[in-house]
């Protein structure tokens, strides 16, 4: 017996709508931001210069969930809301999806809440800092390809054009 996912192994790639497309095409730069994070993460726990590299960290860590927040706010305020009609609340795929945003914001919440601080941090403390961005990386990179390939498409099957069209008109901003 297959997996659940088999049930999307053999299904040809939905052509998504403007507001879909546009969401889908957040990822990538989010994703290229995530890398840049963990590539620093590995620096901190490799340097001699931790405190140097740490510092250069969180400025990035708080740069990209701030457009972490943006993005989410989108799929959360608009597309899940949306999509509720179809589906319901609480319980099934968004209930999912939201989960997920929590899990990675509060993976970046951690991070940000230990570098509040006045002192600097210790090595250990660097160390579970860094854990906390690998953990927001793997939670993210799985929840955006859960997106892609199973939440968007089935909005695209589930929105009738006049949903299509409100859903572009508000993601744009």
């Amino acid at each position: 017996m297959e997996g659940c996912m088999g049930a999307f192994a053999n299904r040809k790639p939905v052509e998504l709508s403007q507001g879909l497309a546009l969401l889908k095409e957040e990822h990538p730069p989010l994703i290229q931001l995530l890398d840049e994070l963990v590539e620093l993460s590995k620096k901190v726990e490799d340097s001699d210069q931790k405190q140097d590299v740490f510092a250069i960290l969180t400025e990035k860590v708080k740069a990209f969930f701030s457009k972490l927040e943006r993005h989410s706010e989108k799929e959360e305020g608009i597309l899940f809301k949306m999509m509720e009609v179809y589906l319901g609340k609480g319980t099934g795929p968004i209930a999912v999806m939201e989960h997920e945003h929590e899990q990675a914001k509060s993976m970046i919440r951690g991070f940000l809440n230990k570098t509040e601080g006045d002192g600097p941090l210790s090595t250990e403390e660097m160390h579970a800092c860094t854990a906390f961005i690998r953990k927001a990386y793997s939670i993210l990179v799985d929840h955006f390809a859960k997106e892609e390939n199973v939440l968007y498409p089935m909005a695209e099957n589930l929105f009738t054009k006049e949903e299509k069209e409100l859903l572009y008109a508000r993601v744009q901003s």
